[in-house]
């Protein structure tokens, strides 16, 4: 089967470790089910995996992709809960979770395989490109949100970086539920789309904010970190879940993290109930991913390349 998959560890150039072409066909494997693939989005996730971040040599060659909705083995739409061994279901009793990509084949394939307890129903309102856009961007945006950050309607947070796949995840989802949103980018249209999507306002990165906020959905790491702790009320939180501009900031702001009692939240994906939870809120609210584009399988390295370069707003999609 034709698949994108990580042949060589590339720290400095991850690129250069991706190659197209025919894999094997899914291992068949007690309590897995085989999903024939009809959309797979594309996350940093996949960029860090051609770098070696939780994927070692030995593991190569590795399909790449975490997300993914197709059709199961009876014919059923469905959308694929990305996280491993969470439950125990498919797995051995003592293995840690992981990411598909980590241990198993991703998604980026005509086919891929999942523990059965993984895969979820898909709904009639979302096409195969919007539901593939749910599990990794979309779920670490709800959870960040709705499970660690703390707040509820009528709260203001902070969305660092819009148009990134998880910002622009977060805007639509915290507008929809009643929040305040502000939003930043060094991007004069991403700045303007933010708004369009639901952002009260939307700001140059590290510009004063005109009042500090409830929370703040933080992905981009070491360039906004300072901003992102500044922007706070005391008692405020602080909920992280990337670092795409680097993991070490210039200043911590310890300081003013415990003198304003400040918390800061690590979130990494969510569950499978949160999962549910998220698919039953788009279609109740009419809620859709942002997509940047579609692209055919073949066309994978492109896609990356968008990823790896930051220009886009909202997920990037292949289709099989």
């Amino acid at each position: 089967m034709f698949a994108a998959y990580a042949a060589r560890i590339d720290r400095d150039q991850p690129l250069n470790g991706l190659e197209l072409g025919e894999r094997p066909e899914p291992e068949k494997r007690p309590g897995w089910s085989t999903i024939t693939v009809k959309a797979a989005s594309l996350n940093h996730h996949d960029l860090w995996s051609l770098r070696g971040v939780g994927l070692g040599e030995e593991s190569l060659p590795m399909i790449l992709g975490c997300d993914a909705a197709g059709l199961d083995e009876d014919g059923n739409e469905v959308v694929l809960h990305s996280v491993i061994g969470q439950s125990g279901h498919g797995v051995g009793p003592n293995e840690p979770r992981s990411l598909l990509t980590e241990r198993y084949q991703g998604t980026f394939a005509e086919r891929a395989t999942v523990p059965t307890w993984n895969v979820l129903p898909k709904p009639k309102e979302l096409s195969f490109e919007e539901a593939a856009c749910l599990p990794t961007a979309w779920l670490t945006a709800y959870r960040m949100l709705f499970t660690n950050a703390g707040v509820g309607p009528g709260d203001t947070v902070l969305v660092q970086g819009a148009g990134g796949g998880v910002a622009t995840a977060a805007i639509v989802l915290a507008a929809a539920a009643g929040l305040r949103v502000f939003a930043t980018s060094r991007d004069e249209a991403k700045r303007k789309r933010a708004v369009e999507l639901g952002a009260e306002a939307a700001f140059d990165s590290g510009e004063r904010l005109p009042r500090r906020v409830d929370a703040v959905i933080e992905t981009v790491g070491a360039a906004t970190w300072s901003h992102s702790v500044k922007s706070l009320k005391p008692g405020g939180s602080l909920v992280i879940s990337g670092a795409t501009s680097g993991q070490t900031p210039k200043s911590g702001e310890l300081n003013r993290i415990f003198f304003l009692e400040l918390k800061v939240v690590g979130s990494t994906m969510g569950t499978k109930d949160e999962l549910e939870s998220l698919v039953s809120f788009c279609v109740a609210k009419g809620i859709r991913p942002v997509i940047d584009s579609v692209l055919p399988l073949d066309r994978a390295r492109e896609g990356l390349e968008k990823i790896a370069g930051g220009d886009l707003f909202g997920k990037v999609v292949l289709t099989v």
